[in-house]
């Protein structure tokens, strides 16, 4: 049976937009919270006497533009992103070029001002006036960095993170997975994927979801894992669809094709919600163990480390296994951690395997 969506607000694919800074805020990531952009609207930083937003300022520095020296055409005189972009393109603010000579006769030239000498910054040091070691301050107004505000998927991540950190009980198990006997060619991710569906089948407590507000599981048949995606703009968790359908070739060709369609913004929203238990296979970039976020309304998710070498004792003596660290954290609400330890222990029977 088809499971019931997600008891969040759907949310809205993003593959229309041109660009990830001007993407509207939509919920695609870790789940579906429905948000809007509008809050960035005003958001518009008088820095240096030029008004404009933390995009058009990245954008001028990219184009080499003195945004003090383009039009501004936005609301309340704020420099928008097509200025910059028209100044870049007709070279009429060029960062380091002199201003363009005034004719004489235009005007009569004013009476010379009073200027100040500029004040220059003095040399960063870890030591205070007084030889002593300085104490980390908060960066103050004259900090190079300038605050900007999270938008479209960290903003949502940030929300989602949050939000399940507030309606879970986690709990973590972490174990080793010997992989010595594997033959070669096995695909790491495929076999992760196969010994989720495996452990899911045996301990279907750990393959549902869980309503704290009703106090109410539901156990699911089918196997919809969601793949944790990695990208600049922030963490994506695509479905994995019937996971317990896919022999390995087809766990690969699923996985690669949620990863392109992530990487090129073109996945649909519905992809994005309603699996069942997720994997983040955080190893393949480095780290052991850890503590995974459970977004509910999912019981579990899974996390696989970076494999290494570790030796083990055989008969008569020790052997250099490979091994790969797995790290189970589940919402003690909903799971035992006796169905925790036997799912565990279902994934590692099957890893073990030769193939």
């Amino acid at each position: 049976p088809t499971p019931p969506p997600l008891p969040a607000a759907p949310v809205a694919a993003e593959e229309a937009k041109p660009a990830a800074a001007e993407r509207d805020d939509a919920g695609t990531v870790v789940g579906a919270m429905q948000s809007s952009n509008a809050v960035h609207a005003e958001q518009a930083l008088a820095v240096g006497g030029v008004k404009a937003v933390p995009a058009v300022r990245a954008m001028a520095r990219k184009l080499g533009v003195d945004l003090s020296r383009v039009p501004a055409t936005g609301t309340d005189g704020a420099v928008t992103m097509a200025d910059v972009k028209q100044a870049a393109a007709n070279g009429s603010a060029k960062l380091g070029a002199a201003p363009a000579p005034v004719a004489a006769a235009a005007y009569a030239a004013p009476a010379p001002a009073q200027v100040s000498a500029p004040v220059q910054s003095e040399a960063r040091t870890p030591l205070s006036a007084a030889g002593k070691p300085m104490r980390t301050q908060p960066p103050g107004v004259v900090a190079k960095g300038q605050p900007e505000p999270l938008k479209g998927v960290r903003r949502n991540m940030a929300r989602v993170m949050a939000d399940a950190h507030s309606k879970v009980v986690p709990t973590t198990l972490n174990d080793d997975a010997d992989i010595h006997a594997w033959l070669p060619g096995n695909d790491v991710t495929a076999r992760l994927v196969r010994s989720i569906v495996v452990a899911a089948q045996k301990v279907p407590a750990m393959n549902a979801w869980f309503d704290g507000e009703a106090l109410t599981r539901t156990l699911h048949a089918q196997v919809d894992i969601g793949i944790a995606v990695d990208t600049d703009d922030g963490l994506f968790v695509p479905a994995l669809r019937n996971a317990d359908m896919l022999d390995a070739r087809g766990i690969r060709e699923g996985v690669n094709r949620l990863r392109e369609q992530v990487e090129s913004r073109s996945i649909a929203a519905s992809e994005l919600s309603g699996y069942t238990i997720s994997l983040s296979n955080f190893g393949m970039f480095a780290g052991r163990y850890a503590t995974p976020v459970v977004v509910p309304p999912c019981v579990a998710i899974v996390g696989a480390g970076r494999a290494r070498h570790q030796m083990t004792p055989v008969m008569g003596g020790v052997e250099a296994h490979k091994v790969i660290p797995l790290s189970v954290t589940f919402d003690h609400r909903a799971a035992t951690g006796g169905e925790a330890a036997r799912f565990l222990r279902a994934m590692m029977d099957d890893l073990a395997l030769a193939s």
